[in-house]
Formats: C-alpha cells, structure tokens, sequence
C-alpha cells in the first residue's frame, strides 16, 4: 500500500530506523521532533497516517492527539508509548485514536496497523458511495452467469469474456489492462463490468462504480481523485477518492464520454503512472487499480469532433467488448422475460402470472429500443397492473411504433448525399412524434442523447 504517514518521535535514533522501514515498503515518511513541529509538518504535507509518542518535550502526546483529531475528524492516530499504563490506554481511545502501542515498537506491527488504518478509510470512502447510490442487491453470483441468453450472439459475448478473464489470470506484472465495454443504453454494461471483475484475480478487491454522466461538472475530479481539507471553498476535511477507494480491485467509468476535457486528461495519467494526486496536495499516491469504462455512445465519433481524448481512447480500447442489442439476440427475449418475471412475482408477493401467447408474441415482435432494461421494466408493470392469471398483450403497454421503414416516406431523387437523407428522416421523426425526444429516438433506435447531439448538429426546428 502506497500512503504517507507522520512520525512525531523525540528520539530521533527511533524516528529514523521507523522511517528507514518504512521507506523500503513505498511509504512516505515525514519526521517531527516535537508537538509544535509536527502539527507545522501536518498542516504542511497532509499525512494519511500519524504516529504519535505520549512522552514529547512540552506536550502530552493524548493533548496533541485531541489537536490533531480536531483539525482532522477522520485522520487515524496510533499513541505509542513506553509505559504501559492501562489509563494512558483508555484515554487514547477515548480521545479518538486509532490504536495504542507498548514500547519498544515492533517495527513490523507498527506498518501493520497503519496499513489497517488506511485500509479502513478507503473502505470507509466505498460505503459512503455505495450508500450515496443507494447501494446494489447482495447478489449471490455477479459472474458470468447473470449474462442470461443462448442466443449465438450471447455465446460468443461470454466467450470473449471468458478469454479476458483467462488472459488476466495469467498475466504476471504490469499494469492490468484496460477495457472499453460498448453498446446501446440498457444492454446490460454494468452486468459485464461485474463479470470482468468477479470472475478475474481481482474479484477480492473492491468494486467501484461511477456513472460519469450523474457527476456535477465542478465535483467531478474531487470525487474521482480526492481533496485535502482547505483545498476550495466547502473542503472542510480530507475526502478519499473513488479511485483510490478502488485501490486492489476496479474502477468501473459508466458513461465515460461524458467527462470533460480536463478530466480526461487526469485520467489518462492515472493509466499511464498508475499515480494520482488529491486537489490541493503537492503529493502522488501510488494506486492499483483495473479500468474498466463503458459508453452507449461512437467513442470514434466523439473523438473526431474532439469531444473525446484520441489518447484516451486508445488507451481505455486495450481490450473493446461490444454488447448486442437485445432485438438481435432472438429467443433471448423470451427466456430474459420469464427471468424478469420471477424476480417481480417474488418482489410484489403474486403467484400463477404467466405470458399468454399473444403477449409472448408481442414480446418477440418489439424492437426493444430500450433493449433488457426496457423488458425489464414492461414486465413489472405488467405485474402489477395484471388483474388475472395470466398477461395478456394489451397488459404490456408497449409503445405504438412508427413505421418500421420510415426511410421508404422519403424523397429519394437522384444524388441525395448521406447528410442530406439523415437530415430528413430526423426531421421526419421527429414531426411524426410531435417532438418528443424520447418517441422519435425509439422510433429511430438511438438514445435520447445521440438524437439531441443529432437535433443540435443539423440546427433541426419544430
């Protein structure tokens, strides 16, 4: 583990055999010999972590303790003292310390407890965000076995898997190799960025997810790479990272195109050093950490109207997985539907619903703009507004589509250029749905979001 840590020590012989040690294993050591000069240090460099003697010149170690918990509420303090006085004890761990050690200090249990310490904040950092988030179900399996289908284009999705998967575990060094998962909105990225990461040698190590695209611009880089209290305005004490929070296991990017330029370049040094720096810290840490970034988005169009790093992307692409839509995957609807459907009998307490054949063939002919997302969610509504046995077609509320060869009402004479014909069949769609973004992108198969890029592109206007 790659962190910093201060030693307040008036034995300087000790101070410097600690920070010898500690130094071989790639932490940063800061050394002070006194309470004055220590809390001049942490105001300075920021440690992660303090080592803390009782007996200082001037100053009880427990009064420098409460000082130092005071300026930072999170910071762990280990209290080390040479008499073993079980009260010195009970006040250390009253005032907030993290841990309490007897002298003469093994050296080897003192790097211990620190990476402990640091271990627990960053725990502490993934729980804020998970329940920031509102958390995930405790899923008994999240490998490869939650990818439902048997359609070819499923199997040859867990077969590509399975082939990464394999490729990591026999990876011996180096930095572990990126992976850009594409796909349209709702095939089921985050369930592949899962498998990737439980089903490899990482699987023990934390999973961290961040939609790029539910981050306010001017917190992005704060939340990715951490700050130090006093670094803007509301920094009002240290907040680790989600990237650092991630350390030993994976950074899962959802939405990765929307980051901003500025960001991307952050980004793009943390794969390359595998290092980062917290805002308003002069210091890098060291982090291990697995990239996996995922887009409903054309990465390769993004970056040729510089929207997008060139760099970047080459770099997040080491490995490309690309999901299929769900109307390309046959029969999968049927046997996803029937998955879906368990999950919401169970969850709203119902029993005896199944699909009568008009609904199982309505089911069949749907295009699925939304692809497993979509299903996912007609057939709870269904579920719930089903007053039989059974569900009917007229149960499942889809969308009325508009003609499925909406290009045929179009003006072809001869020599239209491409520009030209998308403008129309935009317009067009857009005209039959009255406007309405989220019709006339299902009427077209894209996203909500590629059809306003399209709309701003064109200068398109009701």
């Amino acid at each position: 583990m790659n962190y910093s840590v201060l030693v307040i020590e008036d034995e300087p012989i000790l101070a410097r055999n600690i920070q010898t040690y500690l130094t071989r294993f790639g932490v940063d050591c800061h050394l002070a010999e006194s309470a004055e000069s220590g809390l001049g240090v942490f105001e300075r460099e920021r440690p992660d972590v303090v080592v803390l003697d009782h007996n200082l010149p001037g100053r009880t170690g427990l009064s420098l303790l409460q000082e130092l918990r005071k300026r930072e509420p999170g910071l762990p303090v280990i209290l080390a003292t040479g008499h073993g006085s079980e009260t010195i004890a009970v006040e250390a761990m009253k005032a907030g310390a993290f841990d309490y050690l007897i002298k003469p200090i093994s050296l080897h249990q003192l790097r211990q407890v620190m990476d402990r310490a640091v271990q627990q904040l960053r725990q502490a950092s993934e729980l804020r965000h998970l329940r920031a988030k509102g958390g995930h179900p405790a899923w008994p399996d999240q490998g490869l076995q939650r990818l439902l289908g048997d359609s070819s284009a499923m199997q040859r999705l867990r077969q590509r898997l399975e082939q990464i998967g394999e490729a990591e575990l026999r990876q011996q060094d180096g930095a572990p190799m990126s992976v850009l998962i594409v796909g349209e909105t709702g095939t089921g990225k985050e369930l592949v960025a899962r498998a990737l990461h439980f089903g490899g040698q990482r699987a023990a190590g934390p999973f961290v997810e961040v939609n790029c695209a539910a981050l306010p611009s001017h917190l992005v880089e704060s939340e990715l790479f951490g700050h130090e209290r006093g670094a803007f305005t509301d920094a009002r004490e240290r907040h680790v990272g989600l990237v650092e929070s991630a350390h030993g296991g994976t950074l899962f990017l959802d939405e990765v195109t929307e980051l901003e330029l500025a960001t991307q370049a952050k980004l793009l040094k943390l794969i390359e050093d595998r290092r980062l720096r917290r805002l308003g810290s002069t210091r890098e840490i060291a982090v291990d950490v697995r990239i996996l970034a995922a887009t409903n988005r054309r990465v390769d169009e993004a970056v040729r109207e510089g929207r997008f790093r060139a760099d970047l992307y080459y770099r997040l692409r080491g490995l490309q997985v690309e999901l299929p839509p769900l109307r390309d995957r046959g029969g999968d609807v049927l046997q996803l539907a029937a998955h879906f459907l368990a999950l919401a009998l169970k969850r709203y307490g119902r029993s005896e619903l199944s699909l009568s054949d008009e609904a199982r063939n309505s089911l069949q002919g749907y295009r699925w703009p939304g692809n497993v997302r979509e299903l996912a969610h007609v057939i709870e509504q269904a579920v719930i507004l089903s007053a039989g046995t059974r569900i009917e077609a007229s149960d499942l509320l889809l969308p009325v589509m508009p003609d499925r060869h909406l290009a045929n009402a179009l003006d072809l004479e001869s020599g239209i250029q491409l520009p030209d014909m998308e403008r129309r069949l935009l317009q067009q769609a857009l005209d039959r749905n009255g406007w309405n973004i989220t019709q006339a992108a299902r009427a077209l198969g894209i996203s909500r979001d590629t059809l306003r890029y399209r709309i701003e592109k064109f200068g398109l206007r009701s």
